[in-house]
């Protein structure tokens, strides 16, 4: 085991829900803040785009690649596996690496301002110290050598600032000590650069702070990369990080990896360490997040997962459960190869808008193709399980939702509490029995091995209209692991949805008034050019089969596409 790990604690400043009291100061602590990133991003200034990319241009996607030389091209279109391949063969040394990924980063700030703290320099000269080792030795440092990873704003990184938004702890919450999982990244041969934005509070599918402002989906600029790992989102879309580390309470890694077409894992809690983070709902163990990957690629999520747990970090940090990685499950171990899904059309509250629909329709043709079985999963209680995630977390956090929230956003009180809990407790075993009554229902008598899911009734919607978490948060209730992959692209024009009348019975009236605001938002020139994604969801602890499944359903996809 690698000595020095060691969890970061930093007690943050009180002041939260102060935010604006002193309005004078609330702008010179951001204006300065703002400076310090321009400083340093100017460092570097071929970097930058040198002309002003118009607020009319939508679609930035290709902007940050087109600026890139041939070599810088090729290096960021890798995936972090592939990457840690080529710097071990030594086709790109870890300086050439970190600086085409830092040239990328520079403009996806520009275009979409992603970034939070910014420390290329440093990176540079452990990367150059990493080329050195890898010449004089021969060996690499770790498993990650010379992979540039990003980090979001709220996880600590030594020296650098954790103020996660709030203008009350910027330039007071600069961390002594790394997270547990940032120290495994460094003793695994990772090169940290760049810090990514979220919103304060966190628990918020948007990403705007008072601090840097808003973030903007690289595919469409009027729409959200999601949240509270959007910066994360946005920059690896942009191939400005081929890997980052994502944080999930409600889908906040999820969601951010769906809106922008990318993989992300969220697992179950104690599996990934997670201790060194920064946040207003510290203490608070009634629902606990998890920390997790978003990246380019299905096998970058299994590479996270297997680093983190190769170092053993339940040694250091008491609440993980001792389990190792298992590759091999990965790899198709005890996976069956007549897969059994249960599909969730619709939760019951919010039906899905029809590229949502669309993309499980055609997964579900694929899947049946490929030989596998497909059933309906019925849903079950899921406003009871939003009316209940709400009551759990600290009332701080949905400030913005306080009409919406229990209690009128007061505290509940102790023996309040534990009614809460023992509801969730009722809740996960009610469903887990839903779960195993679907051998009932399969041809071969077996329980479903995963349930297909939408990650939201809608693709990116636009900034600051995000109204339903359910299709997330739900899972997160049950803390059940759930993968994101993307299948497509949504176009506008021309767009015809296609008929789903003989795999499942919806609804054609709103049932609620969410469901009213959602399905009223429905227009496909607002989601024009917005990635499609879908979501695996597993037992608990089973992030290994989970991700091995993920593999077999994109491998039915790609074939249906191909037509064998």
């Amino acid at each position: 085991m690698p000595d020095g790990i060691v969890p970061s604690t930093l007690t943050p400043p009180p002041a939260i829900m102060t935010e604006c009291s002193q309005p004078a100061l609330w702008k010179n602590i951001s204006d300065r803040k703002v400076a310090d990133r321009k400083a340093l991003l100017d460092q570097w200034p071929d970097w930058h785009l040198q002309e002003v990319t118009p607020e009319s241009i939508k679609d930035i996607s290709k902007i940050p690649i087109s600026h890139l030389t041939a070599r810088e091209y090729e290096i960021v279109h890798l995936d972090a596996t592939g990457l840690v391949e080529a710097i071990r063969d030594r086709r790109y040394t870890s300086i050439e690496v970190l600086w085409a990924f830092c040239h990328v980063a520079t403009i996806a700030q520009d275009l979409t301002n992603c970034l939070t703290e910014v420390f290329f320099g440093e990176g540079l000269k452990r990367a150059a110290e990493l080329d050195k080792h890898l010449e004089e030795t021969g060996e690499v440092v770790g498993p990650l050598h010379g992979l540039p990873i990003s980090i979001k704003d709220h996880i600590m990184v030594k020296g650098h600032d954790t103020a996660t938004g709030y203008i009350a702890w910027a330039y007071k919450t600069v961390a002594s000590k790394d997270a547990v999982a940032v120290d495994i990244l460094k003793k695994a041969g990772a090169v940290l650069y760049v810090k990514t934005a979220n919103p304060q509070t966190l628990l918020a599918l948007e990403t705007n702070n008072n601090i840097y402002g808003r973030t903007s989906n690289p595919f469409n600029r009027s729409l959200t990369p999601g949240g509270s790992s959007g910066g994360e989102s946005a920059l690896i879309a942009l191939h400005g990080s081929p890997m980052g580390i994502g944080t999930d309470i409600g889908g906040s890694i999820r969601i951010p990896a769906a809106h922008c077409g990318l993989y992300g894992l969220k697992g179950s809690v104690a599996r990934m360490p997670h201790a060194g983070l920064m946040g207003s709902h510290d203490g608070m163990d009634a629902i606990i997040g998890a920390l997790g990957p978003i990246a380019t690629s299905a096998r970058d999520l299994a590479l996270f997962c297997r680093v983190m747990l190769q170092y053993q970090p339940w040694l250091i940090e008491p609440p993980l459960i001792e389990i190792p990685w298992k590759q091999e499950v990965v790899d198709g171990q005890g996976i069956p190869k007549r897969l059994s899904i249960a599909i969730l059309w619709d939760d019951g509250v919010v039906k899905p808008h029809p590229p949502v629909l669309d993309a499980l329709k055609r997964t579900k043709d694929a899947l049946i193709r490929a030989g596998h079985e497909v059933i309906v999963w019925e849903s079950v209680d899921h406003q009871e399980s939003w009316d209940l995630l709400v009551r759990l977390p600290d009332k701080t956090l949905f400030s913005r939702w306080r009409r919406r929230v229990p209690n009128g956003g007061n505290p509940f009180t102790v023996a309040e509490i534990f009614k809460i809990n023992l509801a969730r407790e009722a809740f996960r075993a009610k469903i887990t029995a839903h779960w195993n009554a679907t051998e009932a229902r399969t041809s071969t008598g077996r329980q479903v091995d995963a349930v297909l899911s939408p990650v939201a009734p809608t693709l990116a919607p636009p900034h600051d209209s995000t109204s339903w978490w359910g299709y997330t948060s739900y899972w997160n209730l049950m803390d059940f692991p759930g993968a994101v992959f993307p299948v497509d692209r949504f176009y506008a024009q021309d767009y015809r949805p296609l008929d789903i009348s003989s795999d499942i019975k919806l609804p054609s009236q709103a049932r609620n008034d969410t469901e009213k605001i959602i399905l009223d938002q429905w227009d496909p020139a607002i989601y024009d050019n917005a990635p499609v994604c879908l979501q695996l969801v597993g037992r608990r602890l089973n992030e290994e089969k989970v991700l091995g499944m993920m593999q077999v359903v994109e491998s039915a996809i790609g074939s249906a596409r191909s037509g064998f």
